[in-house]
């Protein structure tokens, strides 16, 4: 907790303050005009829009697909099903770098540079997700699912109203997982988003490191600040499911 109450500290100290030698730990005046500069400074307002708008519509879409990869490689007997789950478990120890230029080619040839589509595109799909819901849905008996089948429920009907509600640790944990990576994304921005209103926090936070370079960091930490709140607030709320959905997700029943 310490460099996080020293970034609070620094970024309410006067801008005279940011680079004094030796530092004291306490602003000696609590200057809140930074936290106002921050939004003078850079478009912020666009930047946490931008954010959210990336980071909620990936994490809802990749939660949606995580849950049917899972339910079929969990519930469901299909040939070659071992097979197509190592070669997806694969697609971690590939490097984003390794597929940036592929994707920039494919991107501009369908026209989707300097769109925030392109940003969320990539975010949709995550083998780690899968791998963590599929062992939780197997941890679930199969029973249920039989006793749904002779109601006459379908392969959709089970899922979602029977395994999401008792994998809701899972979900819990996807989600968060998947707000967090969207949320800090920097690198693919960085490439695909040239219009300064297309920008997300990370690449508006590099924008004001640049304004601010030779002034004051204490306007810098603050906008930090404010850009981690909402993971904060996310994981403080989805802490319980968080550790739970990780504890036990190599338990089977």
């Amino acid at each position: 907790m310490l460099p996080f109450m020293w970034m609070i500290a620094t970024s309410l100290r006067l801008p005279v303050d940011s680079f004094r030698l030796p530092p004291s730990f306490f602003p000696t005046v609590f200057h809140y005009q930074n936290y106002v500069e921050v939004f003078q400074k850079v478009p912020l307002l666009y930047y946490i829009g931008n954010s959210f708008l990336v980071s909620g519509v990936a994490t809802l879409v990749q939660c949606i697909v995580t849950c049917m990869a899972s339910y079929a490689f969990a519930r469901l007997s299909f040939k070659g099903k071992n097979t197509i789950f190592i070669i997806l478990l694969s697609g971690l120890m590939i490097p984003v770098q390794t597929t940036v230029i592929p994707i920039f080619i494919m991107y501009k040839k369908i026209g989707l540079m300097d769109t925030r589509l392109g940003i969320i595109l990539p975010l949709l799909i995550n083998p780690l997700g899968i791998f963590i819901m599929k062992q939780f849905m197997e941890s679930i008996p199969k029973s249920y699912d039989e006793a749904a089948k002779l109601d006459g429920a379908t392969h959709f009907s089970i899922l979602f109203r029977i395994i999401a509600p008792m994998t809701k640790p899972a979900i819990v944990t996807v989600a968060v997982l998947a707000f967090v990576a969207s949320w800090n994304d920097f690198y693919r921005p960085l490439i695909f988003i040239t219009s300064p209103d297309k920008m997300t926090l990370p690449l508006g936070m590099t924008a004001l490191s640049g304004l601010m370079r030779n002034t004051s960091i204490s306007i810098i930490l603050a906008g930090i600040l404010i850009s981690s709140v909402p993971l904060i607030l996310i994981y403080s709320f989805g802490q319980r499911y968080f550790v739970q959905g990780i504890s036990l997700s190599g338990l089977k029943g």
